[in-house]
This record gives C-alpha cells, sequence and structure tokens, in this order.
C-alpha cells in the first residue's frame, strides 16, 4: 500500500481536480481526513500542507504534495519528485512577500531594522533577514496576517498569487522572499522500495502530463489536400500536426493541440482557410 498525503485547504480541490485529470477518482468527505480513490494500492490522508513534510519525513506518509515553501520552512529531508505548477487560483507559481503598508516609508528590507514581522513563515523569513543583514522581530502569525500592519507588526511575510488581497489592504509589496510551487515529495525510505518507487514514477508522469495540459485543448478538422498548406500557416502545434488521409484521397484530417487562448482567433481563420468540419475538445492529459 502507498500511503499518500493530499493538502488540506486551499489546496485541496486544485489538487483532487489535477488527479482527476491523471485517471485518479479521489472522493472527499466534511466527516473523514481520508478521502477515497479509485486505486486499491493507494492509500489517501488529509494534512494540511504546512504538516506534509514532516510527515513524510518522518514515513508516516510514503509521499504527499505540498509548497516548496513549506518542505524550506520545515527543513524536511524529503525527495522532491516532481514540481507541479499549480495553485489554487492559477496555473502559475506563488510568492512569499515582504509587504508594508502604502503610507509607510518603508522602502527596502533594509528599512526594517529593529522592526516587527508578522508572517507565517518564520525560519525562512529569519533566513532572508540575516542574508540582508537585517535584525527585526519575527513574529508568528495565526491567521489575518494583512490586517496586522502598522497596529499588530510593521510589515508582514505573506503569500500572494495575484496581490489583490494586499491591494485591498492598502499594502505595498518591498521585496520577494521565496518563490513557490506544489511538489510531489517523497519519502527517502519509500523511494528506496521498487514497487513503491514505480509507483511513484507512474504517479509523476500521469501528473505531468495533467500540468501540461492545462489551458490547451485539441483541435482536429477536415481539409482539401490543395488547401493544407494554407491550414497548416494558420496552425501553431505542440511539435507538428499531425496529418492523416481519409477515405476521400483528396482530402486529409489534421490534428493538434493549442493553446486555449487563442483557440476563438485560430477558428475563423481555419475556416478562411479551408477547413471543414472544425472540432474543439478538451485535454485531460500531455505526455511527452
Amino acid at each position: 500500500m502507498l500511503k499518500l498525503g493530499i493538502p488540506k485547504g486551499s489546496l485541496e480541490n486544485a489538487t483532487i481536480d489535477l488527479f482527476r485529470r491523471a485517471g485518479y477518482s479521489i472522493t472527499t468527505s466534511s466527516r473523514s481526513y481520508f478521502p477515497r480513490i479509485d486505486d486499491p494500492e493507494i492509500e489517501c490522508m488529509l494534512i494540511r500542507a504546512q504538516e506534509m513534510a514532516r510527515y513524510v519525513e518522518d514515513g508516516i506518509l510514503d509521499a504527499g504534495l505540498t509548497g516548496r515553501d513549506w518542505v524550506e520552512e520545515s527543513g524536511a529531508q524529503v525527495i522532491a519528485l516532481a514540481d507541479l505548477v499549480y495553485a489554487k487560483q492559477s496555473f502559475g507559481k506563488v510568492r512569499w512577500v515582504l509587504a508594508a503598508p502604502e503610507a509607510s516609508p518603508f522602502r527596502s528590507v533594509r528599512d526594517l531594522e529593529g522592526r516587527i514581522i508578522a508572517t507565517e513563515l518564520v525560519e525562512t523569513t529569519k533566513r532572508y533577514l540575516a542574508a540582508h543583514g537585517v535584525k527585526a522581530k519575527v513574529e508568528f502569525s495565526w491567521g489575518a496576517t494583512e490586517v496586522k500592519p502598522p497596529v499588530l507588526a510593521d510589515a508582514i511575510v505573506e503569500v500572494t498569487e495575484t496581490g489583490s488581497s494586499l491591494r485591498a489592504n492598502k499594502l505595498k509589496i518591498i521585496d520577494t522572499v521565496l518563490e513557490s510551487n506544489t511538489q510531489l515529495i517523497v519519502n527517502c525510505d519509500a523511494w528506496q522500495d521498487e514497487w513503491k518507487r514505480r509507483k511513484l514514477e507512474d504517479m509523476r508522469m500521469l501528473l505531468d502530463g495533467a500540468i501540461a495540459a492545462l489551458g490547451k485543448v485539441g483541435l482536429m478538422l477536415n481539409v482539401h489536400r490543395d488547401n493544407l498548406a494554407a491550414v497548416l500557416n494558420v496552425l501553431p502545434a505542440l511539435k507538428r500536426p499531425t496529418v492523416s488521409h481519409l477515405s476521400d484521397e483528396d482530402w486529409l484530417a489534421v490534428n493538434t493541440i493549442v493553446d486555449e487562448s487563442t483557440v476563438r482567433s485560430i477558428v475563423p481563420r481555419l475556416k478562411q482557410a479551408g477547413g471543414e468540419g472544425i472540432v474543439e475538445y478538451p485535454l485531460n492529459k500531455i505526455v511527452m
């Protein structure tokens, strides 16, 4: 049995959706911390991302998904098997930023000498300050960190995807402390087990394929051979479009992968170039 940790909280739904795209069906219940998965060789457990690395390091879990930020914060000795660049709102990385009130005089980290900084990422923040030669008091924040300056702290180190919450609380970003993304991490002893390693390598391949397919769709269409060159000139491609013969030797089928954001501009141009029977279809995985 492979014991797998699923991050509970903000990444939970995005992680379960990623596994669905990879071919795994995970079902959660509000009354249980043990989600069901349609693979009888995997046992799942919901764990807070902040604690995941510790439980993987100790062998309570064979593997788990958590942010690189929490791996570094804990100092856990684990194997980072895959970088899975997704977050709760976007497909990108997240940033832990040093932020202060817009009206404050703070312009750089050096301006915070002797000040109070609130954050959930305490050890990483201390290392960041030390690297810049700044001595400040770093206080652990239990939540609602954005509302603490200027009364309860002079500045904060907080995670952001878009910066909208910081702006809403009239905070300005001074510097980026750490960039992070979700990782599939593995216990060192579990990685030495041949069966678990093969299971995890298969999982990594499928998850990477699901990540690669995010934001992309498939396009297929038919085209007369006389118009093939014009159609291919319109199409961007992952590598090269697949072109195959139809039962009518004068007609060809073209299949390719494009960014979903470009479809609305590409389809009209394909029609103008002579494409017919144009079909857009969703993708779950792209395995390279």
